[in-house]
């Protein structure tokens, strides 16, 4: 049996991963590590445990937390680490930086240190495109690019990306790091574009859209977005990055009009706001790399993950909701205040 450490587990990809490799992956063990804060739902894993007795355990800790981390590995002696754990909203970074520096930055240098210590057999990091800055109307992101983040997220996951590669070269640490484009689909957390846009319109509340709606994001499924990191996990060569994307590039604006086609409400509702600074024009993923080394290539048609997106926040309106009020984070003290 595979150990693996998933941190930050109960978040929107934590999430998706957590649960396609408990479905796919019969030989692999996972221990959720979250520190449940505004964006990690313990909702999200409800039942794993009972699901799947013995392969599910759910740790609530700071990845940050240097003696934490050591006895998550003391205890659970894990083989694989995927770490997902991260603050991961630009607009949070522009308004206050310093906790994206502490996770994103000194909680990956205590994972690395523990890997190291304990001798894990592999350090996969989940990174981001924005690493890479931003795209003029042409061309694509490859890896061998330099980074050149332009927000105060984007720095601390360039950051860590750098961190990662230096513990390979120094230390002959075992690791591998994932880039990907903006991903959909359900549990994403509503302060997101497509969540936000779902849910605004479903309560017929105006729709804010950045500057003239025109800057350009590729998006990927969830799904595909994790079977990836499993495929790198499993086959990817150590001290490489793979690019993954969805091939599906869209404007901002013609994402906001498709959900609101979907959902049968007025383009009336969009409301268009001042921009944010710093603000990339467009992000582009040339996942050549990974397809042709790993085999992988997206398979869910935008178009139809859309729609599944849409109708999964239909049918699950009390979840977002409890969110947006605030009351999700009770579930955590309900669950386990009196253990």
């Amino acid at each position: 049996m595979t150990k693996v450490l998933v941190t930050g587990g109960c978040g929107f990809i934590g999430t998706n991963l957590v649960r396609h490799i408990l479905s796919a992956l019969s030989d692999w063990s996972v221990v959720n590590l979250d520190l449940l804060t505004y964006a990690g739902n313990l909702e999200n894993t409800a039942g794993l445990e009972d699901a799947y007795p013995g392969r599910y355990f759910f740790i609530r800790g700071d990845i940050a937390d240097p003696e934490m981390v050591q006895s998550v590995f003391e205890t659970h002696k894990i083989d694989l680490v995927l770490n997902l754990a991260a603050e991961s909203h630009v607009d949070r970074s522009i308004e206050s930086a310093s906790i994206f520096i502490r996770t994103n930055v000194l909680g990956v240098q205590v994972l690395l240190d523990t890997a190291l210590k304990y001798k894990v057999e592999r350090l996969l990091h989940v990174s981001t495109d924005e690493v890479y800055g931003s795209l003029g109307q042409d061309g694509l992101f490859t890896e061998d690019l330099p980074l050149k983040p332009n927000s105060p997220y984007s720095a601390s996951k360039a950051a860590a990306d750098l961190l990662v590669r230096s513990y390979i070269k120094t230390y002959g640490l075992d690791a591998v790091i994932t880039r990907c484009s903006n991903n959909y689909g359900p549990y994403q957390f509503p302060e997101k574009l497509i969540p936000l846009m779902i849910a605004n319109a479903l309560e017929e509340k105006d729709l804010p859209v950045y500057g003239d709606g025109r800057n350009v994001r590729d998006w990927i499924h969830v799904k595909d977005h994790c079977r990836g990191i499993v495929m790198v996990a499993q086959k990817g060569i150590s001290g490489e990055a793979y690019n993954m994307g969805g091939n599906a590039e869209k404007e901002n604006i013609e994402i906001v009009k498709d959900i609101l086609r979907s959902i049968g409400k007025p383009e009336t509702l969009i409301k268009f706001v001042k921009d944010r600074p710093g603000h990339d024009f467009r992000y582009a993923m040339d996942y050549s790399k990974i397809e042709r080394k790993l085999g992988w290539k997206p398979t869910v048609v935008f178009e139809e993950g859309l729609q599944s997106t849409v109708d999964w926040y239909i049918q699950n309106r009390p979840w977002w909701e409890r969110i947006r009020t605030g009351d999700y984070l009770a579930y955590y003290e309900r669950i386990y205040g009196n253990r």
